[in-house]
């Protein structure tokens, strides 16, 4: 992901899919509470552009793969990372459980590692 474009692509690979992720995470009451889906679509975007501009930033430092498993990873601690920390800020989300963290982040690192894998050439 060594280009815009490509930060546009992740962002969009890893943003869609991680609102329904949080969404369904917190309504399978998994240990993960979100009031309504505006916040879950609020998480997921901040989500998505701090690890898209971090996995940018891996990149450029000649760290990536091609198959987007450090990007993958990439994703997993940052999106833990901020379940953890907006958890605290945000009103309407609350996290009960250690899966409600690892769950949804395991989740979103595998969709950008799958993400990696299928359209590695463009994001990479």
């Amino acid at each position: 992901m060594s280009t815009l474009f490509g930060l546009a692509i992740a962002i969009g690979i890893v943003g869609l899919p991680a609102i329904f992720i949080i969404w369904i995470t917190a309504k399978l009451k998994l240990g993960l509470q979100i009031d309504n889906f505006g916040l879950a679509v609020i998480v997921a975007i901040i989500i998505a552009i701090v690890a898209g501009v971090l996995t940018l930033v891996v990149s450029f430092a000649g760290f990536m793969d091609g198959q987007g498993l450090v990007g993958g990873i990439v994703h997993l601690i940052v999106s833990a990372a901020i379940l953890l920390i907006w958890s605290r800020f945000l009103p309407g989300l609350k996290i009960t459980k250690a899966a409600g963290v690892l769950i949804p982040s395991a989740a979103i690192g595998i969709f950008y590692w799958l993400g990696g894998l299928f359209l590695g050439q463009i994001i990479h």
